[in-house]
This record gives C-alpha cells, structure tokens and sequence, in this order.
C-alpha cells in the first residue's frame, strides 16, 4: 500500500557543485548573517542558527532564482502526486471543448504537461521568502516542535502557507534530520535533496542539532496567492 505521509524528497533538485558554492558564499558573508528567528522573534532556545534572507538581497538574487526553480521542479512533480493539493483548496474552474466552464478534477491536474502545470501553479500559488540557516555542529538546531501556520503576523500572510520546503545544502554529519512528529519519520539531509510537506500542525516537525559538521539548509514555503489576486478586489 502506498505510504501517504504526503512527504517528498526531490533526491537530487540542485547538483553537489552548486549546493558547494551557495555553502561557501554562506560562509563568506558575514555581514548579512543574522541571529534565527522564530514567528515571535529571537529565541536561541527554540531554534539556534545564523540565518540569511535572501528576499531584497541584491548579492543573492541568483541564489534565490536557482532556488524556486529547483521548488518548482519539486512542486510539479509533488503535484502530480498529490493533486488535491491544488484542488481541494481553490474548487478551480476551467473551460472545456464546448466553451462551458467546469470543474478541474485531480485527474485533470495529474495529467497536464509541464507547461500547463507551470501556469496552473503560477495562478494559484506564489514562493515565500527564502531563508538559508546555518547550524553550527554541536550546537545548532531548531529542537522546538512547529508547525508553518500560525497567527501572530497581521498581514496574514503565515496563514497562506500552504507546503513548507527545505533544501540540503551539505551533509556528512550525524543527525541533523527533519523530524516530523505525527508521521514518526526521520528526513536524513543528503546534499541537493529537497523536501516538500504541508505547512499545518499535522506535519509538526522539528530540525534536529548536526553532530559533528555544520548543517546548511534554504527553507521556505508555496503560499495560495492572496484572496485579491485569485477573486479580484470584488
């Protein structure tokens, strides 16, 4: 029976060389490294790292597009997998051979090209800001158990998270997994890896501290477009 912990792992959406230059240009930049941060702000206790955020970083724009192009290429075949992703959520509507709207099913999304998926996700969903982390060997980590949605943010944009998605920059240390509580499963970091997951409590997770070698990661998550964007001002 297929295992739908509704998980992925991309095994190799970014080479090794790649993975290997963004880890050294992380290591050179001190003067955008910052403290990690949690939704309420700085709390070493809950998740201890230093953090580089790549939105409006002028330095790393083609980091940041190399990125969520490895995402989208996860997120299509993610998709493929797990149509009511898209679905489910958005009762989408398209016009048929006789002119007539109807509803999209998940046979419909599951059978698209790459083109036509590519537009579909580009109307519905949109990248987040994209946070590199680095965890110090021994010492680092994001112990505490979250998940991505939560309400502290007025704009609410933390409530459009739909999927959460890591990218291993390095491995070749002990530990150091994504470990999700419900699922009782353990994501070993394998450079150029990336996974993808829904963003709510069901896939409560935590990172847990790298023994040995420093931990390098790109997170972030797929986000619904705004109700605006999809419906019109109405």
């Amino acid at each position: 029976m297929k295992d739908l912990d509704h998980i992925t792992i991309t095994p190799d959406a970014l080479p090794r060389e790649v993975c290997d230059r963004i880890v050294a240009r992380i290591r050179a930049d001190q003067a955008s490294l910052h403290p990690g941060q949690v939704g309420g702000g700085v709390f070493p206790e809950l998740k201890h790292s230093r953090d580089i955020t790549l939105t409006g970083n002028a330095a790393w724009q083609d980091v940041e597009q190399t990125l969520n192009m490895a995402m989208l290429g996860a997120l299509i075949r993610y998709l493929r997998e797990y149509p009511a992703a898209l679905i489910s959520p958005l009762m989408l509507q398209q016009t048929g051979p006789d002119g007539t709207l109807r509803r999209l099913s998940a046979e419909d999304v599951a059978t698209k090209d790459d083109a036509g998926l590519i537009e579909l996700i580009r109307t519905c969903l949109r990248p987040g800001h994209i946070n590199l982390q680095w965890y110090r060997a021994d010492e680092g980590g994001y112990p505490y158990w979250h998940c991505e949605l939560y309400p502290r943010d007025t704009t609410c944009e933390t409530l459009h998270r739909h999927l959460l998605w890591t990218l291993y920059l390095n491995d070749g240390f002990e530990e150091g997994e994504t470990e999700f509580m419900y699922q009782a499963r353990k994501v070993k970091p394998r450079t150029g890896s990336l996974l993808l997951a829904p963003a709510g409590f069901t896939h409560t997770h935590r990172g847990n501290r790298p023994k040995g070698g420093d931990k390098f990661i790109a997170t972030s998550w797929v986000l619904f477009q705004r109700a605006e964007t999809l419906y019109g001002q109405g």
